[in-house]
């Protein structure tokens, strides 16, 4: 009987625990759930109403009486001063005017609101007003109908805003309800694919104008989009953190006054998920680092190149993008997008993060390049189908960097990659007098302390590679080298190889007395 006793205690140990942490409990479950536990005891009969976020998702449970369950609850909790967050998510079709009546109830309550729905629910503009609100995420079939009168503020203590894969149409009511909220810092805009929201308008974009956001995050799908919109606009003084990825549109207006980072992934064109299949990266391939193309000196290649680089008919594939690149300049400006404004706009950051693809817009698009004075850290992604075209460049227009991050030194080869990588053998010029003296690395010239190398292999690609930045960068103190997992195996084989890296690494000359090499 004792230990019947203490068995039964034991169970039901989390009936002892104090109201407010059992309410905190309920309240990261489900809300129908929550109310569920009301028939366990008399202990949790009235616990619900001690939650502190109500989210209603009709997929739990029968939708058939959700309705009544959502009708019921607010009832209950009507003088419920705890709550703050309340999250709608309705997969299934519901009245509409039951619908729009929780939606008032929460703007008229909650300090939280977040809406998602698998169907088309418009919500009428003159009734989309809170004083309460401060975050509000709008999601998928929940979309603002109608058009608000000029200059309305919406929502006058609202600090976050997520607008995820709506339908955007028109735009304008979407830019009415941005500059109606006028202390947000956050913006999130998320452009769905027609796949995912049958809806979604095709070739248009909001245009953002806040001069109060601190942080925006743009994102277009990354399969099965529409055309990239003509512009886009990014009025945003205040603007401190800045995130974008998708597609280069045609021309960009953009005021980042006070940016001081920013996040940038930018393809050159759309992909179809169809074409991604069929001509997607085939990972046997190394962008050209092929390991029979090198030897183990210090020559790039098999032979030893002491003029300029001359390539066979054989080797015209290998530069298949940069020939396309020559090929695009003849087709005139207009047809080409320009993101030198964009560009402009960011070279005030203190930290610049470039995807692989953004490398190759960049080289391409960007007619012009700025001087980054304030860089400090700059961090980008290498990718075996594209290249470092733009890299020196970016480097020499960077006076005060002091943090390079690369994730991967495996990049598609190219003649255009400059003195930054190793991939095609260094070109002489010739004096005025008739020698020829070698061109100054555009490594020795950085003021670079930290170089933090993630994704190493120890091939003999990369170890070149390192052996080029070890020996042009004069002032590093600092290397960060992170292997990839398999050299990071506890076994016999794998210790082996770790150390046969590491060691290879640590006895590559360096530039700077002061660097040391750190293997994370």
């Amino acid at each position: 009987m004792s230990a019947q006793r203490v068995s039964t205690t034991s169970r039901d140990s989390i009936s002892t625990l104090p109201d407010e942490v059992l309410g905190k409990i309920l309240s990261l479950l489900p809300t129908r759930l929550a109310a569920s536990t009301s028939v366990l005891s008399k202990r949790w009969r009235n616990l619900l109403s001690l939650v502190d976020n109500l989210y209603l998702n009709d997929a739990i449970g029968d939708p058939r009486g959700f309705s009544a369950f959502v009708d019921t609850t607010l009832a209950l909790l009507t003088n419920s001063s705890i709550i703050k967050r309340f999250s709608l998510n309705c997969q299934h079709r519901h009245d509409t005017a039951r619908v729009d009546a929780w939606i008032r109830t929460a703007l008229e309550r909650f300090s939280e609101l977040h809406l998602e729905s698998a169907c088309l629910h418009g919500i009428k503009t003159e009734s989309f007003t809170s004083s309460t609100l401060v975050k509000l995420t709008l999601s998928n079939g929940f979309f603002i109908s109608g058009l608000p009168p000029n200059g309305g503020v919406f929502f006058p203590n609202l600090k976050t805003l997520s607008l995820v894969s709506v339908g955007f149409e028109p735009c304008e009511v979407y830019e009415h309800l941005i500059t109606g909220c006028p202390v947000l810092e956050e913006l999130l805009i998320r452009y769905a694919s027609p796949a995912e929201c049958s809806w979604v308008v095709a070739n248009q974009s909001v245009a953002v104008s806040s001069p109060s956001v601190k942080r925006l995050t743009i994102s277009y799908a990354s399969l099965n989009y529409w055309d990239p919109p003509a512009s886009e606009v990014f009025q945003t003084p205040s603007l401190v953190y800045f995130d974008y990825s998708g597609y280069v549109a045609g021309h960009y207006h953009v005021d980042f006054t006070s940016l001081v980072e920013a996040r940038l992934d930018l393809r050159q064109e759309r992909v179809l998920a169809a074409e991604e299949e069929e001509d997607g990266v085939d990972d046997s391939s190394d962008g050209g680092w092929d390991e029979d193309v090198y030897d183990e000196d210090d020559n790039c290649f098999g032979v030893e190149h002491n003029a300029e680089v001359h390539y066979d008919d054989d080797d015209d594939d290998i530069y298949d993008n940069d020939d396309a690149d020559d090929d695009s300049d003849g087709e005139g400006e207009d047809g080409l997008p320009d993101v030198a404004n964009l560009v402009v706009g960011i070279s005030n950051v203190k930290t610049l993060h470039l995807s692989p693809y953004f490398l190759e817009v960049f080289h391409i698009y960007c007619k012009s390049m700025p001087v980054f004075h304030n860089l400090l850290t700059l961090s980008f992604e290498s990718d075996r189908e594209r290249g470092w075209q733009v890299v020196p460049l970016l480097l020499n227009n960077s006076p005060n960097l002091e943090t390079l991050v690369i994730k991967g030194l495996v990049h598609q080869v190219t003649d255009k990659c400059g003195d930054a990588c190793v991939c095609i053998a260094k070109k002489k010029k010739k004096m005025e007098e008739g020698q020829e003296q070698e061109e100054v690395c555009c490594l020795s010239t950085c003021q670079v302390k930290v170089l933090n190398i993630s994704g190493y292999g120890g091939t003999r690609r990369e170890r070149k590679q390192m052996r080029h930045f070890l020996g042009n960068l004069k002032c590093l103190e600092t290397v960060k080298v992170g292997l990839v997992a398999e050299n990071h195996r506890e076994d016999n084989n794998d210790n082996s190889n770790y150390q046969r890296i590491t060691n290879a690494l640590t006895k590559l000359p360096r530039a700077s007395s002061n660097c040391q090499i750190h293997f994370i």
